[in-house]
């Protein structure tokens, strides 16, 4: 069967823009940091020929990819929400240098609002909705449009949306190429970094979906869904079996599965397999899983879990449908820190609820549980979220669009006694509370005496911190001139 010369396209974006393919929180990063353009690499790994262009990591320029990506047939652009405006000025690029390439968007804002996509530039000729992979494929075939579901399209002037095309089964799921397989052809691996893994690192897959209603997540509401759906274990041990010849220098793999322990006895079967390739692995978690489980996850090679912290509020926990109180995270970081299982916590500020006085619970929270390393995000309403419903249908939605044109997050919510430039800059007080209390300086300290890669690295990420932070303070004056 003949397919179309396919490309498939993590666009360039705003410097040091966290928004492409793969990436959780869309917003400035505060420290070097690229994800694996994982969902591009599924259907890159099912059409014969395709290529996989993640422009950000390797250095491409607009005018590098255009020139790239006008040799294509079908090019497949993976956008979000924030950079969108950006993504269709590149896609209109394309189609001036190739009249006749088929443009498709995927990703969760053609999903959300495929309408919307389609009708903001005629370059784009498909906006593909939730899990994409064989719908791309059957474009890539030639077949008819009409019959491909999961898709919007233009046709004759006229927009058209097929039925949405079922999620894939956990026996589909093992069908799937290996994405490792698709990296090593087409990414470099060492243009990679985590800020909480160990570099270099490598990520996948090893399910999707996820089974908690958190009212502010993406994925699951719009693209993935709530039930998980799951690779097996032998599946998942035949791909990891092979990522040391693929990619010598990785010190570390990481499970990007919403979240990973949402299968507590398949964690544990995973992790057992393992065992015996001696790799160090990390992952997301919830912070409600059981001692034993953690004890044999830490036996199998787990080093550190990414857990959703979000608040230290229990009325703010509610309001997001988190389904993990406090007390129960209390327990699981106590846990965590006994068996030695690193954490890395992540916290929102400005989801519903939030008072002057939360944000200062959120800070106190932090460091009592005393991670690793924490991450603090902008409560960020994107469109097809329950959060993006309730701050638009209660006029709470402060900012439009989501990020100014110098790719810098804004934030976008204000409640009554709590502004919007009043959260956003209590990011950096969060940052600072946390990281310059004596204790951390401490042990901080010792890590960098017993280790001269990682004294090194902590403070290439702390010089690179302070910058975002320095950053973040001006553009904030900036907009303060301008109001």
């Amino acid at each position: 069967m003949d397919f179309m010369k396919t490309l498939f396209l993590n666009p360039p974006s705003y410097d040091d823009f966290d928004g492409g393919a793969g990436s959780r929180y869309q917003a400035t990063r505060e420290v070097w940091s690229f994800w694996y353009p994982t969902w591009l690499a599924y259907p890159a790994g099912m059409i014969p020929g395709a290529r996989l262009l993640d422009a950000p990591p390797h250095g491409y320029s607009v005018e590098q990819t255009i020139n790239d990506a006008k040799a294509y047939d079908l090019v497949v652009l993976h956008t979000s929400t924030p950079s969108l405006r950006m993504d269709l000025r590149t896609a209109e690029s394309i189609k001036a240098a190739n009249p006749n390439a088929t443009i498709a968007f995927v990703g969760g804002h053609p999903t959300a609002r495929p309408e919307e996509v389609l009708k903001l530039s005629s370059a784009v000729d498909i906006a593909a909705r939730k899990e994409f992979d064989h719908s791309m494929v059957e474009v890539a075939q030639g077949m008819d449009w009409e019959k491909i579901g999961g898709i919007s399209y233009r046709r004759n002037g006229s927009i058209h949306h097929n039925p949405d095309r079922p999620n894939l089964t956990d026996e589909q799921l093992d069908q799937l190429p290996f994405v490792t397989e698709v990296y090593e052809k087409n990414l470099d691996y060492l243009k990679y970094n985590s800020p909480y893994c160990q570099y270099p690192y490598v990520s996948m897959y090893t399910g999707r979906g996820c089974p908690a209603k958190c009212t502010f997540c993406l994925w699951p509401q719009v693209t993935q869904g709530h039930r998980y759906r799951v690779r097996s274990p032998e599946n998942v041990l035949e791909e990891v079996s092979a990522m040391k010849s693929k990619f010598p220098k990785m010190k570390e793999l990481f499970f990007d599965d919403d979240t990973f322990t949402a299968d507590p006895a398949r964690a544990r079967k995973i992790a057992q397999l393992l065992k015996p390739l001696g790799i160090s692995w990390s992952t997301n978690s919830r912070a409600n899983v059981d001692y034993e489980t953690l004890k044999i996850l830490k036996d199998g090679g787990l080093r550190l879990f990414v857990v959703g912290y979000e608040s230290g509020n229990a009325q703010i926990l509610k309001n997001i449908k988190k389904g993990v109180g406090l007390e129960r995270a209390r327990r699981f970081t106590r846990d965590c820190h006994e068996i030695g299982i690193l954490v890395h916590g992540t916290f929102i500020l400005g989801l519903p609820g939030e008072t002057k006085d939360t944000i200062e619970e959120s800070m106190r929270f932090a460091r009592e549980m005393d991670c690793e390393t924490i991450q603090v995000s902008l409560a960020s309403p994107y469109p097809g979220t329950e959060l993006f419903e309730y701050v638009t249908r209660n006029g709470y939605l402060a900012v439009d669009p989501l990020l100014d044109e110098s790719g810098y997050q804004k934030c976008t919510i204000k409640y009554p006694g709590l502004s919007n430039d009043e959260i956003y800059g209590a990011v950096e007080r969060f940052y600072r509370s946390f990281y310059f209390r004596p204790r951390y300086i401490f042990k901080s300290l010792r890590k960098m005496m017993t280790s001269s890669e990682e004294a090194k690295r902590l403070l290439k990420e702390g010089m690179q911190f302070l910058s975002t932070m320095r950053q973040r303070r001006h553009q904030m004056a900036q907009q303060q001139v301008a109001a």
